[in-house]
């Protein structure tokens, strides 16, 4: 289930994918795409651009311990990516998404972040875990509703910690 064609509420068929090196070239228009608020929001910092060291550093990861995903369209113009790098132990993965800023509400997040932790259960992780910025509540209602569990992060203020135990996810949730 690397790859798969889904709908989003507006009807619009997109592709997910696992991203590949070559998608570097994507990422200078979605990211034309992502307003620096939801790049704030994203890197937990003020960004006016971001760099193609930084772009190269996203594209080239080690897939025995990460995977990332993303989505495009059927002009193959990429909307959105979700992240996803074990742990130390092997046992949870640190999660992150980013999409276009005008795609938000369209349901793409949700079926991006269904996808992942979907990856994620198959490949044998206990949890899924992420940190969202408190006045993110869009991402903290959408993590509410697919099932994780909230706490305030008792290293950084202003940040709270999302999991989610792969164990409380039903089966016939990801589909």
């Amino acid at each position: 289930m690397l790859s798969r064609h889904v709908k989003l509420l507006d009807g619009e068929m997109v592709f997910f994918r696992p991203l590949k090196p070559e998608d570097a070239a994507l990422y200078p228009d979605f990211l034309s795409d992502v307003t620096m608020p939801d790049l704030r929001l994203r890197f937990f910092a003020v960004m006016r651009e971001v760099s193609p060291e930084m772009i190269d550093k996203l594209v080239h990861y080690d897939p025995a311990h990460a995977m990332a995903f993303i989505a495009l369209d059927a002009d193959g113009r990429m909307l959105g990516v979700v992240r996803l790098h074990d742990d130390d132990d092997g046992k949870a993965g640190e999660f992150a998404i980013l999409l276009r800023s005008h795609l938000k509400g369209h349901g793409l997040g949700w079926l991006m972040m269904k996808h992942m932790i979907a990856y994620a259960k198959e490949h044998g992780l206990k949890t899924v875990h992420g940190q969202v910025l408190v006045e993110n509540t869009t991402m903290l209602q959408m993590c509410d509703e697919l099932g994780f569990h909230s706490t305030n992060d008792p290293d950084e203020p202003g940040v709270k910690r999302v999991e989610l135990p792969l164990a409380e996810v039903p089966e016939d949730a990801m589909a």
